[in-house]
C-alpha cells in the first residue's frame, strides 16, 4: 500500500476558498456549509486518485465542483499533492498559473 501524499495548498488558494464561503454564507448558511464541504470532498479525492482528472497545462489537473462554479486546481508532484487555486469558472481564467 502506497503512503498517502503530502498535501500543500497555496495561500491564495486559501483566501479564495474563504473568500467563496464568506459570499456564500452571507445568503445562506446552508449554502456557506455545502460550499466549504464541497471543497473538502473535492481534496479528499484528489488526495486518493490525483490522476484521475486530465492533465491541463503546466502540469496542472481540475477538479469540478458538482454544486458550484469553483474548480480545485492542482498539480501532482514527488510525494505531493500541491493546489494552486479555487478558482471561479467565469472569471478571470489562468489567473492561477503565476502560482507555479
Amino acid at each position: 500500500m502506497s503512503a498517502r501524499p503530502i498535501f500543500l495548498i497555496h495561500p491564495g488558494a486559501v483566501e479564495e476558498a474563504e473568500r467563496a464561503t464568506r459570499w456564500y454564507r452571507e445568503r445562506s448558511a446552508r449554502a456557506g456549509k455545502e460550499f466549504v464541504e464541497e471543497v473538502n470532498y473535492a481534496i479528499d479525492r484528489i488526495l486518493a486518485a490525483p490522476q484521475r482528472w486530465p492533465a491541463g497545462p503546466y502540469g496542472t489537473r481540475k477538479f469540478l465542483l458538482h454544486r458550484f462554479p469553483y474548480a480545485v486546481v492542482y498539480r501532482e508532484l514527488p510525494s505531493t499533492i500541491q493546489v494552486l487555486a479555487v478558482a471561479h469558472g467565469h472569471r478571470r481564467p489562468g489567473y492561477w498559473k503565476t502560482r507555479i
